[in-house]
């Protein structure tokens, strides 16, 4: 059994209010709330604050689509073969039609608007005509076989394409994230018997300079997990049994400025049992510290859920969260310095750090 990062940290508990659904973080002070196929955007403070208020803006979507909330009150929305802008009224802005994609019909993520509010980020699918350079052959589908997958840069106010560059990737899910500055975005793309492969790209101004993307670097394996401050941006790794010499759970900060892996957590340091533990995600808290929650098999006993406070500059654990209640696997991050859990009973909790964890690097 490891010990990193068994040091305990005091938490301070904020209050606690009714779970309506799944809470994301959402910009501009606000939090969206999925329930089935609703998505309802609150007043952040408003809503954990119970005060009972009503969502700011709404929208219903079909199961197969996949919809982010946009600074102004509005969505974009991505379904199997085309993406959409909805308005605060629900009316359509505009619609760019795309491919339906590889292997089911479903969207594969949400598009992602930039911090500027310009630009939109997708990843879409390539049909190929001649199943000799395809990439991807559906038997079942005849006329569906696919080469590489693209990402694209849609002017956020038209829909009009202002920016592609091919991924190699036949994405069965894909993360997109804008870092905080708007020069640069994140794709993680997961590709079956292929694992993660991540990219960051920055927009060139000009659909004529270098098709209006720049692939500016990226790594294998490791998908998207948030921003750190500067050019960092922390990445996360699975184990998924694709490479069963190389099969770990870490997470890595990489300077996309350089390209290079600045720092490295081998999550076996925090697990009791390396063979069976489970992190799937983590969550960039602040600019000094990062969120790691787990499932764990402590020996002879049932599965416990941990979550671990690590130092964002050096990736070293500096403890584990001592929670007064019960916690599930599921962070939500505001932006604020706090974080959301939900307690498998209804209640979504909100807290906070003591500030007398041990220091984080400099």
């Amino acid at each position: 059994m490891n010990t990193a990062g068994d040091e305990l940290v005091d938490v301070v508990p904020l209050g606690a209010v009714r779970a309506r659904g799944t809470v994301e973080e959402a910009a501009g002070g606000r939090l969206l709330v999925r329930a089935g196929g609703l998505l309802q955007v609150y007043d952040r403070e408003e809503l954990l604050a119970g005060t009972g208020a009503g969502p700011v803006v709404s929208l219903r979507v079909e199961e197969q689509e996949r919809a982010a909330p946009t600074p102004d009150g509005g969505f974009l929305v991505a379904g199997a073969a085309s993406v959409r802008a909805v308005g605060p009224d629900g009316g359509t802005r505009w619609t760019f039609a795309h491919d339906p994609w590889h292997g089911t019909p479903r969207a594969r993520s949400a598009p992602a608007l930039s911090p500027d509010g310009r630009l939109v980020a997708v990843v879409v699918p390539t049909p190929e005509p001649d199943r000799a350079q395809a990439a991807l052959v559906y038997d079942a589908e005849p006329g569906r076989s696919y080469v590489w997958d693209r990402l694209l840069f849609l002017d956020a106010a038209t829909g009009a394409v202002v920016g592609r560059q091919q991924l190699r990737s036949l994405a069965s899910g894909v993360v997109l994230g804008w870092r905080p500055d708007g020069g640069a975005v994140a794709v993680s793309c997961w590709t079956a018997w292929h694992s993660w492969s991540t990219w960051w790209a920055e927009p060139t101004g000009s659909a004529d300079a270098g098709d209006g993307i720049r692939i500016a670097g990226g790594t294998w394996m490791h998908a998207l997990a948030g921003f750190l401050p500067g050019s960092r941006t922390l990445t996360q790794r699975y184990a998924e049994h694709v490479w069963p010499d190389d099969d770990r759970d870490e997470l890595a900060v990489y300077d996309t400025a350089s390209g290079g892996q600045v720092a490295v957590l081998d999550l076996a340091e925090l697990a009791v049992d390396p063979e069976e533990d489970e992190f799937r995600s983590a969550e960039v808290l602040d600019g000094r510290h990062v969120l790691v929650p787990g499932r764990v098999f402590p020996a002879g006993g049932p599965p416990q859920t941990r979550h671990w406070l690590i130092d964002a500059a050096s990736l070293r654990p500096l403890g584990r969260l001592a929670y007064p209640a019960a916690v599930g696997r599921d962070v939500t991050v505001p932006g604020d310095g706090t974080w959301l859990t939900e307690d498998g009973g209804g209640h979504l909790h909100r807290w906070a750090l003591r500030r007398t964890e041990p220091a984080a690097s400099a």
